[in-house]
């Protein structure tokens, strides 16, 4: 535990300010609340051992359904206390796994004539041992989230413009809210 005016507790401050002010650059506030059948995921940033972590939890249904966004950050004393009827686990990974992971695998997908990648990012947690498989929406969303906090090019392609990531991510998630609610 890091004490206040430490260099850690120094060193965490401008990692959450630095983040703050990254996602601030992309926020779309209230632009899109006029579309229906909208919500939210919330992905929580936390700092741990000076590093940038997403905490994730494993559902324990599932939720096919159009999703937006929202970052939350966590204070670093956060520890998760989850109800194991909605959660079967709590795990964090680190924010640049997202641009740089170890097992990564990318399906290239066309459908109603649009052109897009499906992210599967494969995560062995070192604390427990246990692999995680972070894919669809939610492997989608940590990507755009590195993007725009690390701002680093990541070591695989991405359908993201990384010159204009606000635009080209506004652009992929209307088609794919348009293409969703129209099967309904």
């Amino acid at each position: 535990m890091s004490r206040p005016g430490s260099p850690q507790e120094a060193n965490r401050k401008s990692l959450l300010a630095a983040a703050k002010t990254r996602l601030r650059k992309h926020d779309v506030g209230s632009k899109y609340s006029h579309l229906y059948n909208r919500y939210s995921i919330l992905l929580p940033l936390v700092v741990k051992e000076g590093e940038l972590h997403l905490l994730f939890t494993v559902r324990s249904e599932k939720i096919n359904t159009l999703i937006t966004p929202v970052v939350g950050l966590l204070d670093h004393n956060f520890r998760a206390q989850p109800n194991p009827a909605e959660v079967k686990n709590v795990f964090l990974v680190p924010l640049g796994y997202f641009l740089h992971p170890r097992v990564y695998i990318q399906k290239h997908i066309t459908s109603f004539g649009h052109h897009f990648l499906l992210h599967c990012f494969e995560y062995t947690n070192p604390e427990d041992g246990m692999t995680y498989q972070i894919r669809g929406f939610t492997a989608k969303f940590a990507l755009l989230v590195a993007l725009i906090i690390l701002e680093k090019r990541p070591t695989f392609e991405v359908e993201f413009n990384l010159n204009d990531l606000k635009a080209s991510s506004e652009k992929i998630f209307l088609w794919l809210h348009n293409n969703a609610t129209s099967k309904l």
